[in-house]
């Protein structure tokens, strides 16, 4: 009977450890209101006789997207949506576009290149498919996004599978 105690005390310890880490990882609500909508930049220096360089790290956290379903698959935006989320993105309710699309975009606002091509990366849309973020976009409520994620038939039948009805 003590076995049994002390199996049922691990398991509840172990599920409270990951309940806390997750909650103790995220930004509070209103300290992601706060933090910049562009890239952080770094610079380091380094000694006169090498280079200095500069890279940009894209802070997920404080990027804004949004991603809208463009074909006719139901749940294609919300898969895509979590998978974003879990990579660290700020992401917002998922939409439908106003018309369906042929192939998937990365529309991207003022100063959020660098994250639409992240994004873009990671979900395995081709380049030349990120492009600035204007009102032809066939998204309504694109206002404050900083990144509009698209999917189209090329993107939503790799996962009609996975996606939900």
């Amino acid at each position: 009977m003590s076995l049994g105690k002390a199996f049922l005390l691990v398991v509840v310890g172990v599920v409270l450890g990951v309940l806390l880490l997750n909650v103790g990882s995220r930004p509070p609500t209103d300290l992601a209101a706060t933090l910049p909508t562009t890239p952080s930049a770094s610079t380091t220096t380094v000694p006169a006789h090498q280079a200095t360089t500069t890279t940009t790290t894209v802070a997920k956290s404080s990027v804004k997207v949004l991603v809208a379903n463009g074909t006719s698959l139901s749940g294609v935006a919300e898969f895509f949506t979590q998978k974003l989320q879990t990579q660290g993105w700020q992401t917002l309710t998922p939409v439908d576009t106003t018309s369906h699309v042929t192939a998937s975009n990365v529309y991207y606002a003022a100063g959020q290149q660098a994250a639409a091509t992240e994004i873009a990366q990671s979900l395995g849309v081709k380049p030349a498919a990120v492009q600035p973020l204007t009102t032809s976009v066939p998204v309504q409520g694109t206002t404050g996004v900083s990144v509009v994620v698209v999917i189209g038939p090329d993107l939503g039948a790799q996962d009609t599978t996975t996606a939900t009805t």
